[in-house]
């Protein structure tokens, strides 16, 4: 019981206080000049208004590699390298877009804080290659796998997928940087990375005369590839476009990591 009644005459006091409080507060209030008033509501409404605009209009930052290619180019077996060091042995072939966002495995063992990757491995199958496109607003990067064993039987196809990519109206406004990785360079009879660059960029060549150089999907926003009246380089592309060399089977796949960490900080 008398803890009851202590709790009563403390909400009693309590009552009190925020009734003064209150009275204080509503005196302050009509001594301010309504000018002042109207003001301050006008700078809060302004303010919140500000903030609504930003949040609205303000990009997420691009924080995504994309892993493309052809079927068999050895996309996944990159993917799960770089996530855990595990070595598939043969064929990996994706279906679904292998989607992970971790720290890459080679920065785990490393001392220091490194921020994790958001990894996409788009499946290189024709019928699924569109899925890129649901990718592209968030990329920060695209690395583009070739086979370097099995590069001549498959260098048309590979050109004409690369082509699609370069042209892309998402890829050539946002100028995102392309790296085009050639996998499998540990085997002996493997074409090196120049020699296949020279080759993509023949091939390209013979697409911008053929297709007028524009993508049927951008054909709306008229994009170009190249240089008119000179010979196609990737050096001629809006957006940075280099060559590198990996073995996913090996573990060998440090330029891989340059060019993530290039465009995405750690």
């Amino acid at each position: 019981m008398e803890g009851l009644e202590l709790l009563k005459e403390l909400a009693v006091q309590w009552k009190k206080q925020a009734e003064q409080w209150s009275s204080h507060a509503l005196q302050y209030f009509h001594q301010v000049p309504p000018e002042q008033i109207y003001a301050a509501i006008a700078v809060l409404l302004f303010t919140s208004f500000l903030l609504l605009l930003v949040r609205l209009f303000k990009r997420p930052k691009a924080n995504t590699i994309l892993l493309s290619g052809l079927s068999g180019s050895g996309k996944t077996v990159l993917f799960y390298q770089l996530r855990d060091g595990s070595s598939h042995q043969g064929t990996v072939t994706s279906m679904e877009p292998n989607d992970g966002y971790f720290v890459l495995h080679s920065e785990k063992s490393k001392g220091g804080k490194a921020n994790p990757v958001h990894l996409i491995d788009v499946p290189g199958h024709s019928r699924l290659r569109a899925q890129l496109d649901d990718f592209l607003p968030q990329a920060a990067g695209i690395v583009f796998v070739v086979d370097a064993l099995e590069f001549l039987p498959n260098c048309r196809a590979a050109s004409e997928y690369l082509y699609d990519i370069l042209t892309k109206a998402t890829v050539v406004r946002k100028k995102i940087p392309v790296l085009i990785l050639c996998n499998k360079t540990d085997k002996v009879t493997a074409h090196s990375k120049e020699f296949i660059r020279k080759q993509l960029e023949k091939e390209i060549e013979k697409l911008r005369a053929s297709r007028s150089a524009i993508s049927a999907a951008d054909i709306a926003n008229d994009f170009t590839l190249g240089v008119p009246g000179e010979v196609f380089s990737f050096s001629h592309c809006q957006n940075k476009v280099t060559v590198a060399e990996a073995s996913g089977l090996t573990g060998e796949y440090s330029q891989v990591e340059q060019f993530v960490r290039e465009h995405v900080k750690s």
